[in-house]
């Protein structure tokens, strides 16, 4: 076999650098693909909601390393009608690595919809949360749309050791006592309250903070690779499970307050 010379072999590696990762902690990649909750959130307010309009959005999770389904799952969500933004319940990576959430938000940039992630606890992997600050941005953060806040929030309670400070409740009580003028709120996370890997200490001051939001309409988790839906605390408070990509299934929720102004919201499932 012929031997590539030291110049050749150096041109043939660079030729394909995208592919090439020199350390796990390496996040050259695009501007394009940096601060991209910001980028979408800046396309959000391009398409502003009228007040008292209904909020239709997909909610979905843990794309990791599904990127056939991540495809099939944006020509599905472009052929539906009234959506303003879709949300990804975390895990965007399976190892935590840069190049991993690029691979996702290559395929998701094509939506005709903006979409906004929290982080999982495959993301927080290796040097996984710098990597998603990197190319996303905040690991807490909300927003504002038409008459609807969106909270969300890091719950990977296992990733910090079970250090009393994930989810940051003073943060998560902040946000819910105040709907910045929206007539209904949202909170999403990756790991539901009831699962092992939230921190079971805080677990019941952050289901009670729930409890007491007003206009709550539900919480959205992700983590389970599988749909539910129910009050598993029996407080009044609905969870939402989201399927993960791999499932080839995703949930349109439509959001509306009824004539009392309290929030209701309707569900449906859609296959690809």
């Amino acid at each position: 076999m012929r031997r590539l010379s030291v110049a050749a072999a150096a041109a043939f590696l660079f030729s394909g650098c995208e592919l090439l990762e020199f350390s796990p902690s390496d996040f050259r990649g695009p501007e394009s693909q940096t601060n991209l909750t910001q980028k979408n959130l800046d396309r959000l307010a391009e398409h502003p909601l009228p007040a008292g309009d209904t909020l239709r959005f997909v909610f979905t999770g843990d794309s990791q390393r599904f990127y056939d389904q991540a495809e099939s799952l944006v020509e599905s969500v472009n052929q539906q009608p009234g959506l303003s933004l879709m949300v990804v319940a975390g895990d965007i990576s399976d190892f935590g690595l840069a190049r991993e959430m690029r691979w996702v938000d290559k395929r998701l940039r094509k939506l005709n919809i903006p979409y906004l992630t929290v982080i999982g606890n495959h993301d927080h992997v290796g040097n996984g949360r710098a990597a998603y600050q990197h190319i996303f941005g905040p690991l807490n953060y909300s927003f504002v749309y038409g008459d609807t806040k969106f909270i969300m929030v890091d719950t990977n309670s296992r990733e910090y050791n079970f250090n009393g400070r994930i989810p940051d409740l003073p943060w998560v009580q902040q946000q819910v006592s105040d709907l910045q003028g929206a007539k209904r709120q949202v909170v999403m996370s990756h790991v539901p309250p009831q699962d092992l890997d939230f921190d079971q200490n805080l677990m019941p001051d952050y289901t009670r903070m729930l409890a007491e939001a007003p206009k709550l309409a539900f919480e959205l988790n992700g983590h389970r690779h599988d749909f539910s839906i129910g009050e598993p605390f029996g407080d009044g408070v609905t969870y939402i499970n989201s399927y993960a990509f791999e499932e080839n299934q995703y949930v349109i929720l439509t959001l509306w307050n009824d004539a009392d102004d309290k929030p209701q919201f309707r569900l449906k499932k859609v296959q690809f």
